[in-house]
């Protein structure tokens, strides 16, 4: 599976710059390539990512989460989202679940994982939870 550049790109413009909350990945089957889907501005928030996640397809996607910890500290932490709903074609799951982790590793910075198939697997408090 090829990555395009434009992916690893945008990826350091979220991690260095904050150009970007989140960007969204997909793979193009035609072309047999992880591209970029979806850059969501600094302005959108969380409900925007997730509501940028299709129903019934797989995506990869990266979100900088900020917080502010127990201690009243800021802190970010860029999340890496598998996201595979039940309702995909068993072929778009198998794809993507065989590419993961060699995109992963074109993406350097990523401290936490998250997997979910629902919505509810990926709910502000889980997130928060994981990124702690």
């Amino acid at each position: 599976m090829a990555v395009d550049d434009e992916c690893k790109l945008k990826f350091l413009e979220l991690k260095a710059k904050r150009n970007y909350l989140f960007v969204v990945f997909k793979i193009d089957e035609k072309t047999q390539q992880v591209i970029v889907e979806k850059l969501g501005s600094p302005e959108e928030t969380y409900e925007d990512f997730t509501n940028s996640l299709p129903a019934n397809e797989c995506r990869y996607a990266v979100f900088d989460y900020n917080f502010t910890t127990d201690e009243n500290c800021q802190k970010s932490k860029i999340l890496f989202f598998a996201w595979s709903p039940d309702t995909s074609r068993v072929r778009n799951k198998m794809l993507y679940a065989s590419s993961k982790d060699k995109f992963k590793r074109q993406l350097d910075g990523i401290q936490v994982e998250l997997q979910a198939t629902d919505p509810s697997e990926m709910s502000l408090d889980i997130v928060k939870a994981r990124a702690l």
